[in-house]
């Protein structure tokens, strides 16, 4: 069994991270790829007002999370023409038909979308002054979104050397820490599942920008090479419209890309983006991320549906039904937050609910299951774990704080206020959280 030490020291390879720079927030789900901060000691405790170190109003509308570098902060945002939200209005509901889910006209489209800006904006993290703003993109979409997506829900990313702002259909662009623009690049047109919009994140290894492109047309997953954005390698994909994003995990000295999907999990060699290992079992138009542990990686998805697997990274070929599958459970997984590993407790969401299980990573064995954690009804944001302590963010903009242990136990209920769909982001004493409205900095007095 290896240990926590050596496990983590494989990750942060992984991802192209050093020790030196863990105390960083670079991507959504922070620097392990598992929604934890080793070193953060975030407040338990805030409101829209008590520790907050400073508040700033956001321009338009997005719920990518926010990034975070020594003492940059960066997001992304969608401003509507006229300075307004840019939503798109709401997407179809209707149920698609076939294999790939159809193109079914449903009902309940919104309005078709306004002109707007892609954005990228970096703020000073000690006193929350805007430092620039860049333009990635303007222009009318060619589709709507949800009415609770917006035009700007994929989260940046960095390396502390360049930050990379993925707009989907509007492009991925790479800037310099001072705003400059490095080079862009666009993949085309989505056209997603009932016109509900894009959101996949890309995610950095080593030299390489890995971009999930999967939709209700052909579907890909591109690497690029991180500092001119020529194509390394694309791989075709059978897959639908998915929101997950891309973990980069080592195994016996090679990484391989592990990206959920409707029709099967896939396992794709970091180098050359050869499919390795597969499995089905997945629900309709997943969104939860991966998660590694040691040799494992788990993934789950729980619309129209329940599944999450354990699976061993030395499978080849279609893994279903062998022993390289370590669990599996069919109940109470997540939709859309992806789950969170922690100290070997995997922690995640009954579907969009505020409703919580806790396993053990291992094995699959509960320590906590389906539990109600009053507070929270709705959930889009991701747990993220710092200091003891498993932060649960719901779209109300309330976050429960409990104990990082194999037992329930509630600390504190905390309000920023405002709706909040982004994954919080701690770094150091301080945790940095998206809402509807504003970037919030909180930090303990």
């Amino acid at each position: 069994m290896m240990t926590r030490q050596i496990i983590l020291a494989l990750v942060f390879a992984a991802v192209g991270i050093s020790h030196a720079h863990a105390d960083n927030w670079g991507h959504w789900r922070g620097p392990t790829g598992n929604g934890t901060a080793e070193n953060a000691t975030p407040p338990t405790e805030w409101s829209d007002t008590k520790n907050v170190k400073w508040k700033v109003a956001i321009p338009g509308r997005g719920s990518g999370s926010p990034v975070i570098w020594e003492d940059q902060v960066f997001v992304v945002t969608s401003v509507s023409e006229g300075g307004g939200q840019a939503d798109g209005g709401q997407g179809t509901r209707g149920r698609q038909r076939g294999q790939r889910g159809g193109r079914g006209r449903g009902r309940g489209r919104g309005p078709a979308p306004t002109k707007t800006k892609s954005m990228v904006i970096c703020y000073n993290r000690k006193t929350g002054e805007m430092l620039w703003e860049q333009t990635a993109d303007e222009g009318t979409p060619h589709q709507g979104t949800h009415s609770t997506n917006n035009f700007a829900s994929a989260s940046p990313c960095t390396d502390g050397n360049h930050v990379y702002a993925f707009f989907g259909s509007r492009g991925l662009y790479c800037y310099t820490m001072d705003g400059k623009l490095v080079w862009e690049k666009k993949f085309g047109k989505m056209d997603t599942r009932n016109s509900f919009g894009e959101g996949a994140s890309p995610t950095l290894a080593g030299d390489k920008v890995i971009v999930p492109w999967d939709h209700e047309g052909q579907s890909y997953i591109y690497a690029l090479d991180k500092t001119s954005g020529d194509q390394i390698w694309k791989t075709q994909r059978d897959e639908p419209t998915n929101w997950s994003t891309p973990l980069v995990v080592e195994h016996e000295g090679k990484q391989q890309v592990v990206l959920n999907g409707q029709t099967k999990v896939r396992s794709y060699d970091l180098e050359t983006g050869k499919e390795l290992w597969s499995c089905g079992g997945q629900t309709e138009r997943p969104c939860a991320s991966a998660v590694a542990i040691g040799d494992m990686v788990i993934v789950g998805s729980g619309h129209r549906g329940a599944f999450m697997g354990a699976f061993k990274l030395g499978g080849e070929g279609d893994v279903e039904g062998t022993d390289n599958v370590a669990w599996s459970i069919n109940r109470d997984t997540p939709d859309i937050a992806s789950p969170i590993l922690s100290d070997g407790r995997l922690y995640f969401h009954k579907q969009k609910t505020g409703i919580l299980t806790c396993l053990d990573a291992e094995t699959g064995k509960p320590h906590f299951a389906a539990s109600r954690i009053d507070g929270i009804r709705s959930t889009y944001a991701s747990p993220v774990a710092a200091g003891g302590y498993v932060f649960l963010t719901g779209r109300s903009g309330t976050t429960v704080v409990i104990k990082d242990a194999e037992e329930l136990e509630v600390v504190a209920t905390n309000s920023v206020g405002e709706t909040v769909d982004a994954t919080p982001a701690p770094v150091g004493n301080e945790l940095f959280i998206r809402g509807e409205k504003h970037l919030f900095c909180i930090a303990g007095e």
